[in-house]
């Protein structure tokens, strides 16, 4: 494992991923080079960076092609972070480097390691990425037979027929992936307690509760306020001189907020708590949405509380901690 100066800075590589290449910037040396997006490539890459000490890569979010890339560095002990791309752009333009072209975005890139140093990434176990491939595909299929359900009532005779027939299909898939969900987070250790407490309260079962590790398995281990920032339900103030904006939320992990916006749904309806404190937000004047996120945020804040002190939901407790925060 390559370990930070004792003057605490790193030498920052900057690394522009696509599809075929890696445009590779290094900072100390303004050294750029390309490395092919292949096993063989990502080897020369691994080597060429392993010769060098106290590094820090830096690469962009880029829809899975990053991924072989990021873990083989990762596994070889070098440090590495990849990071949300709209802060490197925004970073960009701060440089006023307005052109996008793969080496630029390689030199932006390592320029934004040394000024903003980001958190070093650390990545699930195999067990943890493909549990995130399969709720991922589920939530997939989910949206797809959603549509075909609106579909089928606009339609009639034959073409009904066939959109049925896809909607069985579908739903038979689902059923096929939720056992094999079921199976693979058994096998993760130390899941199965804390799926036993995330069920624990009305509104979550075990598709949302498995979903909830997968994407945000941070729960438990931050404030309050970090981890409603982590699933983007945090209010971020807009205010400016005299201009008083709406508070809004944006930004973070959506997959994770889908989850909460799921059981919430079902929770405003038979969880006494959340029930009672979205039925308060509604007399207050609250618009339903404004309501229902109030409630995702709350629940979240439950959740996290829970796994953090190994505790189940409890209503009263909850109710009196929704009536006092």
């Amino acid at each position: 494992m390559q370990s930070q100066s004792a003057t605490g800075e790193l030498n920052w590589v900057g690394i522009d991923v696509s599809k075929d290449k890696l445009d590779v910037y290094e900072l100390a040396t303004q050294r750029l080079s390309t490395f092919r997006n292949d096993l063989d490539g990502i080897e020369s890459l691994k080597q060429s960076i392993a010769r060098q000490t106290d590094v820090g890569v830096v690469c962009e979010s880029t829809g899975g092609y990053e991924v072989l890339m990021a873990l083989t560095l990762y596994h070889a002990g070098i440090r590495i972070s990849v990071v949300n791309p709209r802060p490197v752009r925004d970073f960009a333009k701060a440089m006023n480097k307005l052109a996008k072209t793969d080496a630029l975005d390689a030199y932006v890139l390592a320029h934004f390691g040394q000024v903003m140093t980001p958190t070093a990434t650390v990545f699930a176990s195999e067990v943890e990425r493909e549990l995130k491939a399969w709720v991922t595909r589920r939530s997939q299929l989910v949206e797809i037979l959603s549509a075909e359900k609106n579909r089928r009532q606009q339609l009639q005779g034959k073409l009904k027929d066939s959109v049925q027939t896809h909607i069985d299909w579908l739903t038979e898939q689902i059923q096929q992936l939720d056992k094999e969900i079921e199976r693979l987070s058994e096998t993760k250790a130390g899941w199965r307690q804390r799926k036993v407490l995330l069920q624990s309260p009305k509104g979550i079962g075990p598709i949302v509760s498995t979903g909830l590790l997968v994407h945000l398995p941070e729960l438990g281990q931050l404030n309050r306020k970090q981890i409603a920032a982590l699933a983007g339900l945090a209010p971020f103030n807009r205010d400016s001189g005299r201009y008083r904006g709406k508070r809004m939320i944006f930004g973070g992990r959506a997959s994770a907020r889908t989850l909460l916006y799921m059981a919430t749904l079902v929770a405003v309806r038979h969880n006494p708590s959340l029930r009672a404190y979205y039925q308060h937000l509604i007399a207050k004047g609250k618009l339903t949405m404004v309501a229902m996120v109030a409630c995702m945020r709350k629940l979240l804040t439950c959740l996290n509380a829970m796994v953090r002190d190994n505790t189940p939901w409890n209503d009263t407790l909850v109710t009196v901690f929704f009536k006092t925060a």
